[in-house]
Parts: C-alpha cells; structure tokens; sequence
C-alpha cells in the first residue's frame, strides 16, 4: 500500500517541524515520503512547495496515494473539494494541526487506508488520532475495510452506503462465500458468514437478511434479491519461493510468515505456492506446503525467462549463473497470479530464502 508515495504539506515555520516528525515515523515504516513547503521555511529534508497548496492538490491530487496536511482542516477541506470522486480512488487524506496534537483522517478511511495511516502516525509523534468513521467508532468492520484488509475488489460500490448503513445500526447481516474462495474470517464483525456453492445460492441466502456481502471469484449475473448487497471479488494471491539447498522447512516458513506479517495478509488468503522446477523434490518446499495445506507449483526456467514485468527487482548475477534467470519468486508469482497481475510485496530475503507475493486481478 501507498507504493505511489505519501506527500507531507506544511505551510507554516512550526508545522514543517511538525512535517518532519512525520516523516521520520514514516521512514522507518519503509513508506516512500516526501515534505513540501513553502521556499522560506525549506530545510534539509524538504523540498520546496511551488506555489499554493490548492495548487499543489490540483497537480497532485491523482499521482498520490496519501496528503498529509499540516495545517487547519478547512483550507484542506476547501483544496481537495473539487477533486474528489469516489472512495475507492481518492487518496488517503489527512489534516494535522501544526503542534501536532491531533491527527485527522479526513478522507477514504477505510479503502484508501487513511484511517491506519492516521493511528501510525498519531501514535509515532505522541498525538491524539481521530478517526469518524461510524464503524470504526462503533468497533465494527465496514464492508470497504473488509475489501482492503482481505484484498478483495469491490464490484458494485453503490451498494457500500446501504449496506454499510445496515453494519452500523446492528441489523442482520450476512458475507457469503462462493465456492472456494479463501477467505479467513476469523475476526470478522458484524456479519453472519455462510457459504454457498454458486452466485446463484448466495443472492438466495442474502435474501434472508437485511443485507449482505458476496465473495466470489465469478461474474455475478443471475438472481435478484430486494435486499441491499455488495459483490466482492476474490483477488488471487500467489506466493513465490526460492531457498538455497541447505536451507530447511523451519527457515522458509519463517520467512513466509514475515513476508506476510509485511505485506498484512494472513495464510489463510494464500491461494497458491509456486516456484522454479528444479526445487521440485526441495524438502523444505515440500514440508512447508504440506505445513500450510496450500498447493505448490513449479516452473520451468524458460517460462520465467520469458517473463517481463515493471514489478519486477533487477535480475541477480548469482543467480543468473546458477540457474539462468535472474530471478525466480517474483517472477514465478507474477505468472501464476495471471493477467495484470501486480507484486504487492518485493522479494525479501531471510534465512537463505527468497519470498515475493504477487495478486491477480
């Protein structure tokens, strides 16, 4: 998340001091950050805002994922007012009162992420996080946060004020899952999870509730129900593997857990392992699948040879030698999540192992 960078705006003397708090908390989560203000208040670290601040959203407003404002809410309320469109493009926006007291999430709480964004950075510069989002305030999961978190695409997001509306005044309210789907639903509140064989079962069962959500990999197209429900569909998320032939089930498993703990995913929404046949009989991939009950792949050196992604990190020279290709978890998760698909965490590296994990669309 926020791979397209977070921008931090300040236009007064205290508030950049307040800017670069935040970017030091933003740093060591690995975020890519940046601090504009105005000419006269530029120090080491801050680059020069040109021009006014309505200025800078109306440039920059579709190129970010987040805006950090340091500054009263209503200059930014009045900035970002003509861009915005939908919950699920905006980005995260975020107001900060110069003394850095409080911390606001002003817009895409949920989907957008500014929401987490908010308590991460209200927690690391010892301010106040406020978050008024109605689920949120009422210890409940909104069906957008549950799109985010589970990396689920919404389908039809009129749907989200009815049936979020329905979450927050306690009605009954159900999330279907079709087929098989792998969703881990343990912590999921407010809803009745079931589970039905076809789209065609889980329009019928939302039908018994006052609302509901559907997870499927398929179209939805048949059926119809007068009550209020949002379609989900699964994205495919594939894990790429690579060891070193000394290294055992213990180390990879560590390091799967770490990529995911990384990248906020549970095992649970694994679709797939995959990675280069030539580890085809490698115990510690073998073990570590088994372990995690999820199926294992294997591809040729020439298929990902062939592949050519913008996602992809600069080949290695070592590894080139050894097998001829330069690299193989990304590139192997890349393949088997499909078409468009995106690497939504690079490789990393413990333990003499090598995991990326890519989504499909």
């Amino acid at each position: 998340m926020f791979s397209k960078g977070v921008a931090v705006v300040a236009i007064t003397r205290q508030g950049v001091e307040t800017a670069l708090n935040i970017k030091r908390v933003l740093d060591v989560e690995g975020l890519k950050i940046s601090v504009f203000a105005p000419k006269k208040y530029i120090q080491l670290g801050v680059c020069e805002l040109d021009g006014k601040f309505g200025d800078f959203i109306k440039e920059n407003y579709g190129k970010l994922d987040a805006i950090v404002a340091v500054m009263a809410t209503g200059i930014i309320i009045r900035a970002v007012a003509p861009f915005v469109e939908s919950k699920l493009s905006d980005p995260a926006v975020i107001g900060v009162d110069v003394t850095g007291r409080f911390v606001i999430s002003l817009l895409s709480g949920h989907y957008g992420g500014a929401n987490d964004l908010a308590k991460l950075i209200a927690k690391g510069i010892g301010a106040a996080p406020v978050i008024t989002t109605a689920s949120d305030s009422l210890g409940k999961q909104g069906v957008d946060e549950l799109a985010k978190v589970l990396h689920l695409t919404i389908v039809n997001p009129k749907s989200l004020v009815p049936v979020n509306a329905a979450v927050v005044n306690d009605e009954c309210v159900v999330l279907v899952l079709v087929g098989d789907v792998k969703i881990p639903v343990e912590g999921i509140n407010g809803f009745e999870i079931k589970r039905a064989n076809s789209n065609v079962e889980a329009v019928k069962l939302v039908s018994s509730y006052d609302a509901g959500a559907i997870v499927t990999r398929e179209s939805l197209k048949n059926g119809v129900s007068v009550k209020p429900f949002t379609v989900l569909r699964a994205r495919r998320i594939v894990v790429g593997l690579g060891c070193r032939k000394d290294s055992s089930c213990e180390h990879l498993v560590e390091a799967v857990h770490a990529a995911l703990k990384t990248a906020g995913l549970s095992a649970g929404r694994i679709d797939q392992f995959v990675s280069v046949d030539i580890k085809r009989d490698s115990a510690a991939m073998l073990n570590t699948a088994k372990l995690f009950d999820i199926p294992l792949e294997f591809l040729s050196v020439e298929t990902l040879r062939n592949l050519s992604h913008p996602d992809l990190s600069p080949d290695s020279k070592l590894v080139q030698e050894k097998i001829g290709v330069g690299g193989v978890c990304e590139r192997a998760a890349l393949i088997i999540a499909g078409k468009n698909s995106k690497l939504i965490l690079k490789k990393t590296k413990l333990n003499g192992t090598t995991v990326a994990i890519a989504e499909g669309k």
